[in-house]
């Protein structure tokens, strides 16, 4: 099966298009975080993803944590996806469901060892995908995403094997070890934010071999 491409940290409508153009199935728009790169204000989040094509999908990262303020950033910027990069602590997925219906529900696992596999099977009935990350929740300023460090693929490739939903590998990727990546873990899509940029905006020429990298792994 296809690996499926999401390319995170879009910040303008041209980025959108670039990636949509060199095969993108996916763009990550960022919201408010706590560090990191790639952040954007929501109405920018907003006039970006009215810009996307269907069935191209617009995930909003969010890094807040009840339920209600998650479905209040969604209902600010429209976005078809809600990738959660951090842990749910008031509320509950059901009620971002119910008053959202058609959005699809993408939970972070922060791979730093082997409680990740039970954190994730335990999430499986709550969520449409997971994306699995090497950002770290726990340090003084939480580092949630886009760090560009590469975690354990073996315990990656034992979530996948575990939980009976799509997950995204994201963390580190770059043109020159995604083929591995996707030949160890066998993810549904891979996720990139640093390794297609050069001083923060999006390289054509990486973000080019990388789709080809992998692209030829189902060639």
């Amino acid at each position: 099966m296809r690996t499926r491409i999401k390319i995170c940290c879009i910040s303008s409508a041209e980025e959108a298009r670039m990636a949509i153009l060199h095969g993108a199935d996916a763009i990550g728009l960022v919201g408010r975080m706590p560090s990191g790169p790639g952040v954007i204000d929501d109405a920018l989040v907003a006039d970006i993803a009215r810009t996307v094509p269907p069935p191209i999908a617009t995930f909003l990262l969010t890094s807040e944590q009840s339920a209600k303020s998650i479905i209040d950033h969604v209902r600010r910027v429209n976005t078809s996806t809600v990738q959660i990069v951090d842990e749910l602590r008031e509320g509950a997925y059901h009620e971002i469901r119910a008053a959202l219906p058609g959005l699809r529900i993408v939970q972070v696992i922060h791979v730093s060892g082997r409680e990740s596999i039970a954190q994730a099977e335990s999430l499986q009935d709550e969520v449409d995908a997971f994306l699995l990350d090497s950002g770290d929740p726990r340090a003084a300023v939480k580092m949630l995403g886009g760090t560009g460090k590469v975690h354990d693929w073996g315990i990656s490739r034992e979530i996948v094997s575990r939980v009976d939903k799509p997950v995204f590998l994201a963390g580190g990727l770059h043109p020159g070890n995604v083929q591995e990546a996707i030949g160890m873990v066998r993810p549904f899509g891979v996720d990139i934010c640093s390794g297609v940029r050069t001083n923060g905006r999006l390289d054509h020429m990486k973000l080019v071999s990388f789709v080809e990298a992998v692209q030829s792994c189902f060639a």
